[in-house]
């Protein structure tokens, strides 16, 4: 059994110590490995003219806007299990454009009242062997002037105690604020369904 513990994981492991061709079991409770996860949270907002029920709908469609709106990075996105809501799990497969192939990720909630997403990437070369999962926060907070404000916060667990490239944080921040303006002008663009 795992527990999570601040930035740093430990399992409870049964050891086996072999003797002689017999087997001991030793309590769990005598030894822990604890395996170090470094966290490294990414955050940014981004302004918009539109409202946020209407952001927050386009955003729920994402699987099918997403290669439509960024055909240079989205090739697909499938559910492979799910109906798309909370537990729903999805593959994208990224076009030759993209320095990655596929990605796996879990839709973790859907807060339709306050506008919020979040999903788990736990899977694929997305997480470029150093990542071991990275979860993604999204809120579309509405604005005063009748516009919203779209909140985007990555948590990411490294392996041990790898790092993340400065170049590489600023490249995950660009990529997700181009999505955002794409999907911006194409809900510009079709006034009638959004």
């Amino acid at each position: 059994m795992c527990q999570s513990l601040v930035s740093y994981k430990y399992c409870h492991i049964y050891l086996y110590f072999i003797t002689t061709k017999t087997i001991h079991l030793l309590p769990y409770s005598v030894f822990q490995i604890y395996l170090i996860m470094t966290v490294l949270n990414i955050e940014f907002e981004v302004t918009s003219s539109l409202p946020a029920p209407k952001i927050f709908k386009l955003f729920s469609e994402f699987d099918t806007i997403a290669p439509k709106v960024e055909p240079e990075t989205y090739k697909s996105i499938d559910i492979i299990q799910g109906n798309g809501g909370v537990g729903t799990i999805k593959s994208i497969t990224y076009t030759d454009g993209v320095p990655f192939t596929s990605s796996k990720h879990k839709v973790d909630t859907i807060g339709t009242n306050n506008f919020s997403y979040s999903y788990t990437i736990f899977e694929g070369d997305v997480l470029m062997g150093i990542i071991d999962s990275a979860t993604h926060h999204i809120k579309f907070v509405p604005s005063t002037d009748g516009g919203a404000i779209y909140k985007h916060i990555v948590v990411f667990n490294l392996k041990r105690d790898n790092k993340l490239p400065e170049d590489n944080i600023n490249l995950i921040k660009d990529a997700l604020k181009k999505s955002f303006k794409g999907f911006e002008s194409y809900a510009i663009a079709h006034p009638e369904s959004y």
